[in-house]
């Protein structure tokens, strides 16, 4: 949905309305936040949605710890879209890839310790996952609260970013489904190996060699 960002703030920046930069940006996470409040529960009851489609007990109840610790990722990769959507609009990009860097690096250590060190396994890949999400949100936000172009476009939270909702999303549902209709592909046919006689090879296998193919 943050695609919309695109738009909106490509048009304000171009017509140096900079102070409707930070009003899209903030209409965006406002929606963007209220929209993960119902996916956040479709993450908790994943093993129990999956249990219930006839996959693998074992697979789903992994797949729904691994789900569930990622629901406080979800809301920061919301804020994670807009804020490097509101930033690229400025043709900021140097600071973006200096974040992802340093995220980068901090999300290999933060994985080597959780996985490896901890024990936690796939659990800790995912606690690492959500983690390194709000460290790079942190960083982004820290970059636009003290920055000269930051600050000349966010310039505090307004009553306005409840008006014209309906036109950000009338460009952002578009691109949602747009996005989800090519992942959803991948997934499905996931989904069904899980049917499979040996679910637990044949799922892995076909995770990882689509994973491949869109990389």
């Amino acid at each position: 949905m943050g695609s919309a960002l695109d738009t909106l703030c490509g048009q304000s920046y171009g017509a140096k309305q900079y102070d409707m930069l930070g009003t899209h940006a903030q209409r965006a996470i406002f929606v963007l936040m209220l929209s993960s409040v119902p996916l956040a529960f479709v993450l908790a009851f994943t093993g129990q949605i999956l249990t219930a489609l006839g996959q693998n007990p074992e697979i789903s109840y992994g797949a729904g710890t691994y789900a569930r610790l990622l629901i406080p990722g979800l809301f920061a990769y919301g804020l994670l879209q807009c804020l490097t959507k509101f930033l690229q609009a400025q043709n900021i990009v140097h600071p973006l890839v200096v974040c992802s860097g340093v995220t980068l690096i901090f999300h290999i250590l933060l994985c080597w310790f959780l996985v490896q060190s901890s024990g936690l396994g796939y659990r800790g890949a995912a606690l690492a996952t959500s983690v390194s999400y709000w460290f790079n949100v942190i960083l982004l936000a820290l970059y636009v609260k003290f920055s000269e172009a930051g600050r000349r476009s966010w310039q505090g939270w307004s009553r306005a970013v409840l008006k014209d909702v309906n036109l950000f999303l009338s460009l952002a549902i578009p691109s949602t489904f747009m996005t989800c209709l090519e992942y959803w592909a991948f997934e499905m046919v996931v989904l069904l190996a899980g049917f499979l006689p040996n679910p637990k090879l044949e799922t892995s296998i076909l995770s990882i060699r689509f994973n491949s193919i869109v990389i």
